[in-house]
């Protein structure tokens, strides 16, 4: 009895083992489930929420495989209804009528180039012009405790509503410690303004329209600093000017990404508008000898002053600041002045908003205009520069209705020009007739350009 009994035994637990070694088999997949051969369809396996023990961060990622693995579900369900929905669909004319996948806005914007997405702006611009009547101020000055104070008090109490801000000078100084990483290795950063954001504040609750001024090719700092960007003479060496300055290359697009950086900068700290001065190249003796490397091949001057334009145009006016560029006066009536310096008046008004043509009187030379000495007829001088401004643009508009221009706001002066023969006074009285000169040639906006910001003169005028 007690050797069946051990038998028996033996036996169950031989079956037992056996039992345990094809559940292991099945699980493993070395087994086929037979059972489930039969199925017509097969469901998915129930996933079983686990507890792993672990760190926050492996959780987090266990948490995001899910919500992955569930959004994967959710488009199969949705691509199999659409399958079986076809065929109802294409009998249902208002799902015809929507079938075609709507557009995606942002990704129709971001396919279009950047000059495309200026012309889109541009056509609902949002920005709120204002009729600018300004004034220049040197970084230095801006900076002091007494002078800027009462130039405010001038805007305060006469017809001018804006400054013009040196925010980088024509000796190639940024003038407040702006904290841009190029600008910095170079050591173009003087502290001339302690505190820009401040001085801004206070200017604007004033109500006054802030200009940032950035000279753009003579920049003495980043062309010996990186000579890369410089002007070379034909033998590599840096080129300098008359005074010894160096410029940087106009061709140079990483020069142009520069200026372009300081715009963002000054458009950020809340300048109502960017305006470049020497936007152009050095008229300095041996610049027709000069080298300006592989990027002028196949490209002229105006190429270059109106391909960086163009580009800052459409980078900073959807920011929604306002650009505008300084010109000479000259290059209106004088075709070769302009294939000279690269400034192109009506090509350059496609892209910014405001063309500034220093027309000073006393920057003209005897018999322009057919004026014997304009520095000593200040309003027909005025007139008669500005109505040849107004006709290039209009003749333009005439050519092509649909092409942007910019508005033109010259710049007048605002200094006795004592060097030329011939030259008078310029006090309030000239002061007026230049304005009434722009006025009647059909334009309202205007900047006084005094170097030293001394206005006393001719604020009798304004």
């Amino acid at each position: 009895m007690k050797k069946n009994y051990r038998q028996i035994i033996r036996l169950l637990c031989v079956g037992i083992l056996l039992a345990a070694v094809i559940i292991v088999l099945i699980h493993k997949g070395a087994i086929p489930r037979f059972w489930e051969q039969a199925e017509t369809v097969v469901q998915p396996e129930a996933v079983d929420t686990i507890e792993i023990p672990g760190s926050e961060e492996e959780e987090s990622k266990m948490q995001a495989f899910d919500e992955e693995a569930a959004a994967e579900s959710e488009e199969e369900e949705a691509d199999a209804s659409q399958t079986v929905n076809e065929g109802a669909d294409a009998l249902d004319p208002e799902t015809d009528e929507e079938a075609p996948a709507q557009k995606d806005t942002q990704s129709e914007t971001q396919e279009l180039t950047p000059e495309e997405q200026l012309k889109a702006y541009l056509a609902e611009d949002p920005r709120t012009p204002t009729e600018v009547k300004g004034v220049f101020i040197t970084g230095a000055v801006a900076g002091t405790e007494h002078t800027m104070p009462e130039l405010t008090q001038l805007v305060e109490d006469s017809s001018l509503n804006a400054m013009v801000i040196d925010i980088k000078n024509d000796a190639g100084e940024v003038t407040y410690k702006m904290g841009l990483p190029l600008s910095q290795e170079i050591g173009a950063e003087v502290r001339y303004v302690s505190d820009m954001p401040q001085l801004i504040r206070r200017l604007k609750e004033k109500g006054i329209y802030l200009i940032a001024r950035i000279v753009a090719f003579k920049d003495p700092v980043l062309a010996e600093k990186k000579t890369e960007y410089a002007v070379k003479n034909a033998d590599g060496s840096v080129f300098h000017d008359n005074n010894g300055l160096a410029w940087v290359n106009p061709y140079n697009e990483e020069v142009w990404d520069y200026l372009i950086d300081l715009s963002k900068q000054a458009a950020a700290l809340g300048f109502d508008e960017i305006q470049y001065d020497y936007i152009r190249f050095s008229t300095a003796k041996g610049i027709s000898e000069a080298d300006f490397g592989a990027e002028s091949e196949g490209k002229t001057r105006q190429d270059a002053v109106t391909g960086f334009l163009k580009k800052a145009y459409e980078t900073l006016a959807p920011m929604g600041v306002y650009v505008s560029a300084d010109v000479f006066g000259t290059i209106i009536c004088n075709e070769t002045d302009g294939q000279l310096i690269g400034q192109d008046y009506v090509e350059m008004a496609k892209y910014c908003d405001y063309i500034c043509p220093m027309v000073y009187p006393s920057h003209y030379v005897n018999n322009a205009y057919g004026i014997a000495v304009p520095d000593a007829k200040p309003y027909d001088l005025i007139y008669a520069s500005v109505a040849d401004g107004e006709q290039k643009l209009r003749s333009a508009r005439e050519t092509d209705p649909e092409v942007h221009l910019a508005k033109q706001r010259p710049w007048l002066q605002a200094f006795t020009a004592t060097w030329v023969d011939g030259h008078i006074p310029y006090r309030g009285q000239q002061l007026t007739d230049q304005i009434r000169g722009a006025s009647d040639a059909g334009v309202s906006e205007w900047l006084l350009w005094n170097a030293s910001n001394n206005y006393d003169n001719v604020k009798s005028g304004l």
